[in-house]
């Protein structure tokens, strides 16, 4: 697997491979980020925000939301810059919350190129990731799927 210190900056659809691989450095969800995200998305659901409605859950104490773990993904996934001004859009996802994000779990991010197809001009294509999202156990939290359209070399 490739590490942040060795990965190009600004991969093309032509540099992306089937197989690719890719591990993204740790980050530590803090209780404040679930603040944070709980203020910005407007979800104050109790699991999340409220320590004694969380006790009596399954989880025994509040969790982060699931879209906050994706989100942190992303970023882990945007800081290699291995995408870096060529990505055009991101056009699709299926995602998986497999296991709760804790309160001072530490993630990471695995990121493989499963499929590959040009768009009909050539200029871009669609690159398929699959995507685990793990904790600090090795145990995966999330994953799935993400589609980028990534630029082609010289468009």
């Amino acid at each position: 697997m490739s590490t942040e210190r060795t990965l190009p900056r600004g991969l093309y659809f032509e540099d992306l491979e089937v197989g690719w691989k890719i591990r993204t450095p740790g980050r530590t969800v803090t209780e404040t980020d679930i603040v944070a995200f709980a203020g910005l998305s407007g979800d104050y659901m109790p699991l999340h925000t409220d320590a004694e409605y969380a006790r009596g859950t399954i989880f025994g104490e509040r969790i982060a939301h699931g879209l906050l773990g994706l989100a942190i993904a992303s970023g882990l996934a945007t800081r290699l810059g291995f995408l870096e001004e060529t990505v055009e859009a991101f056009t699709g996802l299926e995602w998986k919350f497999r296991a709760p994000i804790r309160i001072g779990d530490t993630i990471h991010t695995e990121i493989e190129v499963a499929q590959k197809r040009p768009t009909p001009d050539g200029r871009a294509g669609f690159v398929v990731f699959n995507v685990q999202v793990l904790n600090q156990r090795g145990e995966v939290v999330q994953k799935g799927q993400w589609t980028l359209l990534v630029r082609a070399r010289g468009a």
